[in-house]
This record gives structure tokens, C-alpha cells and sequence, in this order.
């Protein structure tokens, strides 16, 4: 019997970083022939990333550490997705970050950039936790460029080494598989210079880090957009007759701001279908918190102002996503760090018209168009009517910054993206897994075969009405290796936003450490399934692989199991995580803590599995426990 092989080819392509403010959207959209492949040159791989964003350099940083041959794509000038060209440089973490809960490469990232500003903060600059943006939303803000700026240095030596290729402004257009395998993407230019050009990539293994999950349908990978039913998932906050697939979390264009003196007028021309926006949005900064779930505050609706903190909440508008305190560097009159300078990411500029999983490019592009008024409306109204301090309506003094996201129009190269497509994985995280209600211990529901760790909250930006998906508080969650894999494409690894969550755990699994997490997880994955001369299903549903598989992420310092005082610097880290996954006894089940020098109780020790002459510590037995 012959092999099946099908080739899927897009009919067109939207260029993102040529969709203009104003004009025709269609000057977007890139037609894709039916014979681009014919004399392509061809490029044979271990692994291909699919996508620059956050898990993909994540992937592609972890493939190549492990000696892989990687080729990289990614369809802006910026690497680094939501962290970079998605503009969204104030990170989305938790309260133990500083201490626990990222991979050692992460520390390594959010070091870095903060090594860039050191310097220039003096006093404020020497404390550990160093925050240039000193903002209540993030423990770490900064400038988009630093951040792409070291994301490119920590590629550098495996690029040096000719172990990376990067493929900037490079999408794909078509895909061909040959018995559930993808045996071959195609790939072309957008830049000008090598526009339409394409590359027939013919890669080993393929993971999907885009930001929309663009590869599952080229690819005919079982897959999900939008709102399960709760039939399907047993969530008691999903739909609860039909599923939806235009209910998406909105995305949005972010923008940067620079505080400039009082007195100076920075407004901008009032965009294209204000008046639609103002009412439609609404432009507003009252909000609706939802039980304190992500900042603390009081549930109910919330009142801010652009300048001024309100009673009862952390801040003002101003400084929520703050990415330069220009206090901590001197004040003003010193270069660069002379003035403030925010991001702004609101409930105001998400984009809630449209959905950018389904429709033809010229829709998509469209779409795209409609965001960027939106969101530019938003400022608009900052700039004229919004509450800003006192009884004063407006802050024309905010300047639109453009070079901090490196665009002409001042917004974001890239959507800011909550929700993408989302595969049919081996395994399903849903809401009862994560949600504190079904939840009552100190942490999630516990996954043996756990390649990470990751907390927030379910975090649901609604699509509309019919979008009936809540945010709620959630515990301590691990990322479970098979919710990388998909049911039947044997040679695909997913690795952002298109892992098997639901349309409500997408909603805590797809902030920064999370997909970082992820991606560095299904980097090694890939490795290791080369490695062994197994799939990466065979891997995660084998026991004593996935046991070989662990403990390489382990020795990277990827975490897999919540014990927040043995951090991935910590001489015990690697005991502590193998002891905690091999026994169930030794988590705390109403703590995240292990105590590693607390003196080890017989119980303990008789519960661990230990035997023979007892340790002094708690540290020392897992210890020991280890070089059994």
C-alpha cells in the first residue's frame, strides 16, 4: 500500500508589518502561487522552529544548547514575541518569581536585560531585584529593544557555531506530509530584498511556536479555535451547549508612551472611526477586577485615573506597565532616561471586532487595520478626554514613542496575542486542574509527566457576549509533556499559545515564563526524540524515557514540581525536584515549601522511601535519595 502525502499550499499570506493606519489593508496581503516550491533551493534539518516569539527562541536556544542543527523562522525584524514585537515588555509572572518558578535560561534573559540598565540607575540599579519600569503590575518592565537586543546575544554563539539559523521576515506558505509526518515546509521572504523568495525546509522534527498556531492547518494537525463545549471538557465555565469558535480572547496593538512636561501638546491626528471606538470599546479606565484574582485588589469595578492613584487600587494607569521610572535614573535631564515611559496594554485597545484565527487574508488584514484605530483611539482619548488627575480631562503631555517598538505608526510590530489555535494533544489541561475552586491544596493538580512549571491566573479577555469564560484564581500549575504532542502528526511538537489547554486554561498558560517554559521544554523534547530515535509521543508515553527526558530538563534547571525555597540555583534543586516526583508523601500538600534544612523526621525519612542511617536535613535525605 502507498504512502498518503498531501501538500497544502496558502492561497495568500498577510505581510503583519505592512498593514498600514490608513489606506487599502490589502496592500497586506502577499499571494502565495500554486507552484512555489517549483526551484526553491532546499534546506535538510534537525529541527525547524516555526515562529521567533517567546517559546520559539526558547526552543530553538534549548535545540541548539543540545548540539542540534536548528533553523529558525520568524515573520517580523524582532525576535521575542510577546516580550519584543508584540510590544508587552512589562512581564506577566507571580509573586515567587524572584525566587522560583521561571528555567534557569529565563533567570538568565531577565538578568540580562536588567544588566543593561544597571549602570545607568546607580543606587536603584544595585538592588537584586531591580525593576527600571518600577511598575505594580510587573516585578521586571523594560524597553522592548533591550529585551531584542539580548535575546540576540543569547542566540549569538550557536548562530557563531553553525548551529542556528535565523530566518527573519521569513513565513511559511505551504507544508507537505507523507504519513502523518511533515516531511517538507515552505517558506518565503517578505523583506523587499528577498521578497517572494522561497526555501524548502525538509527538517527532522517541526515545532509550531507561532503566535496564531498558522502550522496546524497547513499541516492537517487536529486542532481547536475558540470555546469548547462542557460536554467536551467537563469545565463548568465552558459553553454550555454548542462550542464557539469566534469566542478568541481579543489581541491587541500595544503602544509606548514618554511622559514629557506639563504644558507640552504631543496629541496625535484623531484616527479613523474614533467616535465607533470610544463607544464601542468603551474607552474607559473603570474596570471590572474579578475576586483580586491578578493584583490584589478588591473584586468589583475599579475607577483609574492616567496619572493619579485612586482609592482602592495600586496605581495609576501610568505606572501599571511602566517601563522607565525616570526617578531611578537621576530625573530628567539625563539622555535617554530623561522622562517615563509606559507601555500601554488595556482592556481600551483590545481588539474585540473581529477574530484573526479564521477568514481570507484580506479579511485578516482588514481586521488588523481595524485594531490599529482602535488602539491609536485609545490614545487619542488619553491625550483629550480621559480622567487624568484631579478635575483635569486629558494628558496631552503623553508622547507617542515609536522607537520603542520600532515601528512608523508607533504601534507594536505584532499584535499582542492571548489565544491562538490549539492542538488535539495526547494530553488536555482543563479548568478543574488548575481553578483553586476544584484545586483545594497548595498546588495544582499534580502531572507525572510535568516538563515545567507555571502560575497565573485564568486570565480571560472576552470576545463578546457570547464568550461566557471567567477569570478566577488558579494554584500553582505544572505544564504537562503531553500537552506538547499531538494525537497523530508524529514528527510536530507544539510550543506557545497552541498547546492542549482549553479556551479557558489558555488563559494562565500564555503568559511569558509559561510559554518560555513551554518552548524550552519542546526544545530538549525534539532534541531528545533525535537523540533516542523516537517520536516525540513515543518519548512522553514511555515511562522510562520520559523519566531520561525529565531529568535532562532537570540538569538544564527546567523545574517540573512547585517547591518554592529550592530554586534552580539551589545545590539540592535537582534532589528536591526527583524526590518531590517520585514521592507523593514528601509535597506539603497545604505548601509550596520543602524546608531543606530543616532536620529530617523519622516519619519523613520512613515515607521518602528512605532506609539505613537518617540524614541530618531535609536537603541531605532527598540527597541521598537521589544517589540511590
Amino acid at each position: 500500500m502507498g504512502s498518503m502525502v498531501e501538500t497544502r499550499v496558502e492561497t495568500a499570506i498577510v505581510d503583519v508589518m505592512r498593514v498600514p493606519l490608513n489606506g487599502d489593508p490589502l496592500v497586506a496581503v502577499v499571494p502565495v502561487r500554486p507552484d512555489v516550491a517549483a526551484g526553491a533551493p532546499v534546506v535538510e534539518c534537525d529541527v525547524l522552529v516555526v515562529g521567533g516569539g517567546t517559546g520559539g527562541v526558547a526552543a530553538a536556544l534549548a535545540a541548539a544548547r543540545r548540539g542540534e542543527r536548528v533553523h529558525l523562522l520568524e515573520e517580523t525584524d524582532w525576535l521575542g514575541g510577546q516580550l519584543t514585537a508584540q510590544g508587552v515588555s512589562a512581564l506577566d509572572e507571580h509573586e515567587h518569581i524572584e525566587a522560583f518558578g521561571g528555567t534557569a535560561s529565563y533567570y538568565a534573559l531577565r538578568e540580562a536585560i536588567r544588566d543593561r540598565y544597571r549602570a545607568d540607575a546607580g543606587e536603584a540599579g544595585r538592588a537584586a531585584a531591580f525593576n527600571p519600569g518600577n511598575c505594580w503590575v510587573s516585578r521586571l518592565a523594560f524597553e522592548a529593544p533591550v529585551a531584542e537586543a539580548v535575546i540576540t546575544e543569547l542566540l549569538r554563539p550557536h548562530v557563531a557555531a553553525g548551529r542556528l539559523v535565523v530566518h527573519r521576515r521569513t513565513r511559511v506558505v505551504a507544508a507537505t506530509v507523507a504519513d502523518d509526518r511533515i516531511t517538507e515546509i515552505v517558506a518565503v521572504g517578505l523583506a523587499p530584498a528577498a521578497a517572494g523568495v522561497a526555501t524548502r525546509f525538509r527538517p527532522s522534527l517541526v515545532i509550531d511556536a507561532t503566535e496564531l498556531g498558522e502550522l496546524l492547518p497547513l499541516v492537517d494537525a487536529e486542532h481547536v479555535v475558540g470555546a469548547e463545549t462542557i460536554a467536551r471538557t467537563g469545565e463548568p465555565h465552558a459553553q454550555p451547549e454548542e462550542p464557539k469558535a469566534h469566542c478568541v480572547q481579543s489581541f491587541t496593538y500595544t503602544f509606548a508612551l514618554e511622559r514629557r512636561r506639563p504644558g507640552e501638546d504631543h496629541t496625535i491626528p484623531r484616527p479613523a472611526r474614533y467616535e465607533h471606538f470610544r463607544a464601542s470599546q468603551p474607552y474607559s479606565l473603570t474596570i471590572e477586577v474579578h475576586g483580586g484574582e491578578i493584583y490584589g485588589e478588591e473584586s468589583g469595578w475599579l475607577a483609574y485615573r492616567v496619572l493619579e492613584r485612586m482609592p482602592g487600587t495600586k496605581g495609576s494607569l501610568w505606572e501599571y506597565r511602566r517601563l522607565v521610572d525616570a526617578a531611578q535614573f537621576g530625573g530628567r535631564g539625563r539622555g535617554h532616561f530623561a522622562a517615563d515611559r509606559a507601555l500601554i496594554n488595556w482592556p481600551g485597545n483590545d481588539y474585540r471586532d473581529a477574530r484573526i484565527t479564521e477568514g481570507t487574508a484580506a479579511e485578516v488584514a482588514t481586521a488588523l487595520q481595524d485594531a490599529k484605530r482602535a488602539s491609536l483611539g485609545f490614545l487619542y482619548w488619553l491625550q483629550t478626554e480621559a480622567p487624568a488627575e484631579g478635575d483635569r480631562r486629558g494628558a496631552p503631555e503623553l508622547r507617542l514613542a515609536p522607537e520603542l517598538l520600532g515601528t512608523p505608526d508607533g504601534l507594536s510590530k505584532y499584535p499582542y496575542i492571548r489565544e491562538a489555535r490549539r492542538i488535539r494533544a495526547v494530553r488536555t489541561v482543563v479548568e478543574q486542574d488548575v481553578s483553586a475552586a476544584h484545586q483545594p491544596g497548595a498546588r495544582a493538580a499534580h502531572f507525572q509527566d510535568s516538563v515545567g512549571v507555571g502560575w497565573y491566573p485564568i486570565d480571560i479577555h472576552r470576545a463578546g457576549p457570547d464568550d461566557v469564560g471567567i477569570s478566577t484564581r488558579t494554584r500553582p500549575f505544572q505544564i504537562p509533556a503531553g500537552a506538547l504532542v499531538p494525537i497523530r502528526i508524529r514528527n510536530l511538537i507544539a510550543a506557545a499559545k497552541n498547546i492542549g489547554t482549553t479556551h479557558i486554561t489558555n488563559g494562565c498558560y500564555r503568559l511569558h515564563p509559561v510559554e518560555w517554559n513551554i518552548g524550552e521544554a519542546a526544545g530538549v523534547l525534539a532534541a531528545f526524540s533525535r537523540s533516542a530515535g523516537r517520536t516525540p509521543r513515543a518519548v512522553v508515553s514511555d515511562a522510562g524515557l520520559l523519566d531520561q527526558f525529565q531529568r535532562g530538563l532537570l540538569a538544564e534547571g527546567v523545574p517540573l514540581v512547585w517547591a518554592i525555597d529550592v530554586g534552580v540555583g539551589h545545590p539540592a534543586f535537582a534532589a528536591v525536584q526527583r524526590l518531590f516526583m517520585a514521592a507523593p508523601a514528601a509535597r506539603d500538600p497545604e505548601s509550596l515549601a520543602f524546608r531543606p534544612d530543616t532536620p529530617i523526621s523519622d516519619g519523613d525519612w520512613a515515607a521518602w522511601g528512605g532506609s539505613g542511617e537518617m540524614p541530618a536535613t531535609r536537603a541531605q535525605a532527598a540527597d541521598r535519595l537521589l544517589r540511590a
